[in-house]
């Protein structure tokens, strides 16, 4: 399982980033100084480094700056609002992988975060997700039932991911917006029922459950 270190120091956006993370199968620890980032991303014991710029006490190029000058080789993707091109130069320059700026679509997020992991590990990442007769290709972004090709959406794509991802556990509507739609959703929208509606029609109506009260499952049909 790979071992994710988040630096964020606002509350909301760090719960939303770590349940997430936590949901799509990752490790994490979350610090909020610059500080505490550098000792952490020192000791080895994380896999990437997903480090907010606006960090008190030493702010982010800081941190990044003295991890590489003492060596310290984590992956590295900066997360910020400041997304001005003199600022991305800057982070990328000074040594980080890749730069997201805020907000941001946490399916991105995921997707920069197994894309440099494979980097650096380059056999951990399946690319075809199965589930019984239904398999997803992470690489054409093609999804077949029992060999049958089925064109999705982007964003049923996304959504049947999550879902393969965690068959046959129960997922929220909350965590299945979260995780497609990012961390600036209505708790109120029914958009998770409407995507759910769209791929029961594609892959078959008894391939996603129904959880009264809770959200959705995936079975194998």
């Amino acid at each position: 399982m790979n071992r994710i270190l988040l630096a964020e120091d606002e509350q909301r956006i760090s719960s939303f980033i770590d349940k997430g993370l936590r949901a799509a199968g990752f490790t994490v620890t979350v610090v909020t100084d610059g500080p505490a980032a550098y000792e952490a991303a020192m000791s080895g014991g994380h896999d990437l480094l997903l480090l907010d710029i606006g960090l008190p006490l030493l702010d982010g190029f800081a941190v990044l700056r003295r991890l590489r000058q003492a060596g310290g080789r984590i992956p590295v993707i900066i997360l910020t609002a400041r997304s001005g091109l003199n600022d991305t130069v800057a982070g990328l320059q000074g040594g980080a992988d890749d730069y997201i700026a805020k907000p941001f679509r946490f399916d991105e997020l995921v997707a920069r975060i197994r894309l440099r992991l494979r980097a650096e590990h380059p056999a951990v990442e399946a690319t075809v997700l199965r589930y019984g007769d239904l398999a997803l290709d992470l690489t054409t972004r093609r999804a077949a039932v029992n060999g049958h090709e089925v064109d999705l959406s982007t964003r049923e794509y996304h959504l049947l991911e999550t879902l393969l991802r965690h068959p046959g556990q129960v997922l929220s509507r909350e965590q299945l917006l979260s995780r497609v739609w990012g961390y600036d959703f209505d708790p109120g929208s029914n958009v998770v029922d409407v995507y759910v509606r769209y791929l029961r029609r594609k892959l078959g109506s008894a391939r996603i459950e129904a959880v009264r009260g809770v959200g959705y499952r995936l079975t194998e049909g």
